[in-house]
């Protein structure tokens, strides 16, 4: 669905990332693989590092630990908060929602709306647009989206297909109204046909959580995983990549009346470097344009990486100059989502580490 928003900003980024780094050469024992067929994915994929947050930690925690650091700096005051949603798909609880503790914590006012939306890779562009919406509101002048994941706690270890690749943090993404005059153009799909490529399959109604779905078991990929643990079936998820993705950005193009060398930056999801820089090729996009670096130094944090990558490669840049970017995120739903903004001259456009 393509959507036009109009007079709205991002004010600032904060990423809240755990201390703890983990080597993927520390944990190539963990896999039932020989050592050299872990290294040779290891340099075609960009695995190195990955943040992974401390057990009995949620996302609540580096959300409000965020929010402390912004209000603490003057960048955010309380009363001028009117709504919170959070992106996520490992909350505190199955109820109550996770935007409702973290508006408690914080001490907002009682009339701030909290929305927690279910959403995991395409989750940055999603919360944008709810946020743009929001904003369409009169008495509605500053949202704060929060995307958080913790999918570590949900990941087995001795999974090589998805374990290297997850990382955990927290993105605060301040949004408001824009006294200047833009347009900014989204288009987001979703095929829920093919749910069952990126999925928890226990836990829910669906499957609770038992001794029996906690067993770990080798399906003959290899990976031992339980049904409790997240399952991604790679090939399949590539495959619907290349062939949805460059089409949503070409047609997003076309739709703004954006040529493809106007766009300074392709600051997309990261689920691993050879899969970003193949959309690069098919795009006809230089890699310098499209960083894929965030996997290698932090791991996939689903919704995050978007900020994250953001923050991480454009940093200082973002407090004085102005990019004209694409954000696009893809993956669990099957989702896919793409947006097309300028952003810059932010109060803030950096992380830190939670402690």
């Amino acid at each position: 669905m393509n959507m036009n928003f109009h007079n709205k900003k991002i004010s600032g980024i904060l990423c809240v990332v755990p201390k703890k780094e983990s080597l993927f050469d520390d944990e190539i024992g963990n896999y039932n693989f020989p050592p050299e067929k872990s290294l040779r994915l290891k340099k075609i994929m960009g695995y190195d590092r990955h943040r992974i947050a401390e057990e009995g930690d949620c996302i609540s925690d580096y959300c409000v630990f965020g929010m402390e650091y912004l209000l603490g700096q003057g960048i955010v005051k309380k009363e001028d908060i009117d709504a919170i949603i959070l992106v996520t798909q490992t909350a505190d609880y199955l109820l109550p929602p996770t935007s409702n503790i973290i508006q408690g914590r914080l001490g907002l006012r009682e009339d701030v709306i909290c929305l927690d939306i279910n959403q995991g890779c395409a989750g940055y562009v999603v919360g944008l647009t709810q946020a743009f919406m929001l904003l369409e509101q009169e008495s509605i002048n500053k949202v704060i989206l929060l995307n958080a994941e913790f999918l570590s706690h949900r990941t087995s270890r001795k999974d090589r297909n998805s374990y290297p690749i997850i990382g955990d943090a927290a993105a605060i993404t301040i949004v408001e109204k824009d006294c200047i005059p833009n347009v900014i153009h989204a288009n987001v799909k979703m095929d829920g046909s093919q749910a069952e490529a990126l999925i928890i399959p226990a836990g829910g109604l669906r499957l609770p959580s038992t001794t029996e779905t906690a067993i770990m078991e080798d399906n003959g990929d290899g990976n031992l995983r339980s049904k409790d643990n997240l399952f991604m079936d790679g090939t399949g998820v590539f495959n619907f990549v290349q062939t949805k993705v460059p089409a949503l950005i070409e047609d997003l193009l076309v739709t703004s009346g954006s040529a493809k060398e106007e766009i300074d930056y392709y600051l997309f999801h990261q689920p691993n470097r050879f899969m970003l820089e193949k959309l690069a090729d098919q795009l006809r996009v230089p890699y310098a344009k499209m960083p894929a670096n965030i996997v290698e130094r932090f791991g996939n944090s689903s919704g995050a990486t978007i900020p994250v990558n953001t923050v991480y490669n454009l940093g200082e840049q973002l407090k004085n100059g102005s990019f004209k970017v694409c954000f696009c995120g893809f993956g669990t739903g099957l989702n896919w989502a793409a947006m097309l903004m300028t952003i810059g001259k932010m109060q803030v456009a950096e992380m830190i580490e939670y402690s």
